[in-house]
């Protein structure tokens, strides 16, 4: 069995003191936000052998919020996950082979993670199905599994929904919602 969990960026401000989108940080929610959910990824054993990020400043700063409740875990920083389409995706997935990590999490960026999570997803969590389906938002986390050996063998509609959580759905569980 795989596990692959998916990771969109915190909140960020909206413009970069530099003008350019890559180099975005996160705002107070997302620093909040982010703590948070690698709090809760942690406490509910959710920790990847290896992690792979975007370069962008926003993912970083994410990861580096997320890292802080699992410190020893590996991570590659991966220029080509920024703006990543869903096949750019999954080829760096399969690229994941190499160092054979059961468990594989990605922190980066909408709208290539959300489509990725649907795409891979054939069932599962149907409540979660259902909230993941009308979007994936900032600090939103994708936990699927595969009955799969090998991360080659990871293809479309492959995946079965383990979970799927947000600080938003955080909140709502601990307020008995």
């Amino acid at each position: 069995m795989r596990r692959l969990i998916l990771l969109r960026h915190a909140k960020t401000e909206r413009d970069a003191p530099s003008g350019k989108d890559h180099d975005r940080r996160l705002d107070e929610r997302g620093h909040r936000d982010g703590a948070e959910i690698g709090r809760w990824l942690a406490a509910e054993d959710y920790r990847p052998d290896l992690v792979l990020v975007s370069a962008a400043t926003r993912a970083q700063e994410t990861w580096t919020l997320v890292r802080a409740a699992m410190p020893s875990v590996q991570a590659r920083h991966l220029p080509e996950l920024y703006g990543a389409s869903t096949s750019e995706l999954l080829k760096a997935i399969h690229g994941a082979t190499a160092s054979d990590p059961k468990c594989l999490m990605i922190v980066a960026h909408n709208p290539g993670l959300h489509e990725l999570a649907l795409a891979l997803i054939a069932g599962g969590d149907k409540d979660g199905r259902r909230a993941l389906d009308a979007n994936l938002p900032t600090s939103g986390v994708v936990v699927i599994d595969f009955k799969i050996d090998d991360w080659d063998d990871i293809g479309f509609r492959g995946g079965e929904l383990e979970r799927f959580a947000s600080p938003k759905l955080l909140k709502e569980w601990s307020d008995g919602s």
